[in-house]
């Protein structure tokens, strides 16, 4: 800045915090002066500070210090100010892609670790979108012949949804019915939550061979809070840990809006002969 000051014309004012205001006579100077000198310019956010962004409609919340971890990536150069940026009507910062495959995106730059559920089918898709967003760790770990998970173990999953459907018109808010799924190949689990959970059977409504729902209606609601708390941790006690979790809004009617939660759940388990 003192540099661009001392260089440019009359227009340069010094301000009482150190800082300068440059005149339109300046641009030019201020231009030569970023290219061949040494500029830091500072992030509007911490490193630390939590950051939303809207990949192809779904929601994820990080930070900018995992966002940026490889700088050399197309996030690292976006999230430095580098890289010129788009937000949607919440303020969310945009990105036309993947938006389920981005979990794993963002998985990779939280852990350096590339962990995919067994069975995975979309590696290909997953390709793409790790060189769009040119993390080299990622590619060469996803160009690796070696398998992406021990042979002998294969990952469980647990996925939790809330749906909540919402009035449009009524102020405050009104809550018109809230549905919560727990789907898993994991029987045990199920069975455990059908023995366990019975303060909540009269909501019970669906019972599957994966799923068990609960749904709730518009005067009892809050209920379904605490059984998801509950829920969430008995889940944990049974070694699962969350892995993603989801946001998604949705407007299916003219007079509702749908809100939708999901966690998603895993561990790791061994392969036993039967």
């Amino acid at each position: 800045q003192g540099q661009a000051a001392a260089a440019g014309g009359a227009g340069a004012e010094a301000l009482p915090d150190g800082q300068w205001r440059l005149g339109p006579d300046d641009a030019v100077v201020l231009f030569i002066c970023l290219h061949f000198t040494q500029v830091t310019i500072p992030l509007c956010k911490q490193m630390g500070d939590p950051v939303t962004l809207n990949v192809g409609g779904h929601l994820y919340s990080t930070s900018i210090s995992t966002l940026t971890r490889y700088p050399d990536s197309m996030l690292g150069v976006m999230f430095r100010g580098d890289f010129p940026t788009a937000k949607d009507k919440q303020g969310n910062y945009f990105i036309d892609r993947d938006g389920p495959l981005f979990r794993y995106i963002l998985n990779f730059l939280r852990t350096a670790d590339l962990t995919l559920p067994h069975g995975f089918k979309e590696i290909d898709l997953l390709r793409k979108e790790a060189d769009f967003y040119q993390i080299e760790p990622l590619i060469h770990c996803l160009n690796d012949p070696k398998p992406l998970y021990s042979l002998d173990t294969f990952e469980e999953v647990v996925e939790l949804s809330s749906t909540r459907k919402l009035s449009k018109y009524s102020n405050p808010v009104a809550v018109i019915i809230t549905q919560l799924t727990i789907t898993t190949k994991v029987h045990a689990l199920l069975e455990g939550i059908s023995n366990y959970f019975t303060k909540w059977n009269k909501h019970m409504m669906d019972t599957r061979d994966f799923q068990v729902s609960f749904t709730f209606g518009p005067c009892d609601y809050h209920q379904e809070v605490s059984l998801r708390v509950h829920l969430m941790e008995y889940i944990a006690k049974q070694g699962f840990t969350i892995r993603m979790t989801r946001v998604h809004h949705m407007s299916e009617r003219a007079n509702e809006n749908t809100v939708e939660h999901n966690w998603t759940f895993c561990r790791r388990a061994r392969k036993t002969d039967e």
